[in-house]
């Protein structure tokens, strides 16, 4: 008899438990987030050190920040899926983000651009080149940083140039993406660092480019309309294998094309937007009818 009363007890803790490890998990993809950033920032300094072996740790350091991205990805998708989100959650992924996808990056485009240029070039020009570097780097951070504070306080952002009521948008370029660009770059040149005084302008250029896209109020697709259950589940286990293949035999092309395009995607949009206000100022008759892009929607950050 006792033996039957403790059951209904003995399920409730065990519940519980199950509830407090459901809460946990979340957490625990936060942390290797964080572990991949610091394992980063750890590489970038040792390449310091290192000058025969620099390119090693700089590649292995923009891999672990494009490994560190999936972490990034899937903790916020477990923790809705489980319905274990919580405030903690949130500011611990922040963090998490402005370390693996803030100093991390910048950290790596500073020494990979601008540590290694040759002394036998101007003297003048390679100390304007590192300073310029220097603070263009810290302005990515900066950059990364403001936009993760807006996502945060930001409830129903409106980007200047609303896209397709059908497809959702994140308002500026995701600080994940920003540094997938970067550590993607680096790793397409398998980490061999940049000795070329006019690459190191680009890469000014790059870095700058990419700090501004984040802050800015520009629209990016963020795929979130396309629901993967919806496909069967024996297709998506074979295309997904294909698309890892593919990435893992081919990572420094492929994760450098994909950044680009979406880079470029966001610049496109809002391109192609400007151009259709212009049309649409234009007397009757000498333009075409608005596209379907420039119907404003409601969107939220990511």
């Amino acid at each position: 008899m006792n033996h039957h009363l403790s059951d209904p007890a003995a399920r409730m803790r065990a519940q519980a438990r199950l509830r407090r490890g459901m809460f946990l998990l979340p957490s625990l993809f936060t942390a290797g987030n964080i572990g991949a950033g610091y394992f980063a920032i750890t590489q970038t300094i040792d390449a310091l050190g290192n000058n025969g072996e620099a390119h090693t740790h700089l590649d292995w350091a923009a891999i672990a920040i494009l490994l560190a991205i999936p972490f990034d990805s899937l903790d916020g998708r477990i923790a809705r899926m489980t319905n274990t989100t919580s405030e903690f959650g949130k500011e611990l992924d922040s963090l998490a983000d402005v370390i693996t996808f803030g100093v991390a990056p910048s950290l790596l485009a500073m020494i990979w651009g601008f540590h290694f240029l040759p002394m036998s070039i101007n003297n003048t020009l390679r100390q304007h080149l590192v300073q310029a570097g220097a603070f263009i780097c810290f302005l990515f951070l900066i950059g990364g940083a403001s936009r993760l504070a807006r996502f945060n306080i930001s409830h129903d952002a409106q980007p200047r140039n609303p896209g397709r009521p059908d497809r959702k948008y994140f308002v500026g370029m995701p600080i994940p993406a920003a540094a997938c660009l970067l550590a993607s770059t680096v790793h397409f040149f398998y980490g061999y660092p940049v000795e070329a005084w006019w690459i190191a302008m680009i890469w000014i250029g790059v870095v700058g480019l990419s700090g501004f896209l984040m802050v800015s109020t520009w629209r990016f697709w963020s795929g979130k309309e396309i629901n993967l259950t919806r496909s069967h589940p024996f297709q998506l286990i074979f295309f997904g294998a294909i698309v890892v293949y593919v990435i893992g035999r081919f990572s420094n092309v492929v994760l450098f094309v994909m950044s680009l395009l979406y880079m470029f995607s966001g610049i496109w949009a809002r391109a192609a937007y400007s151009w259709g206000r212009r049309r649409r100022r234009m007397p009757r008759g000498q333009g075409d009818t608005p596209s379907p892009d420039a119907e404003p929607q409601g969107l939220r950050p990511s």
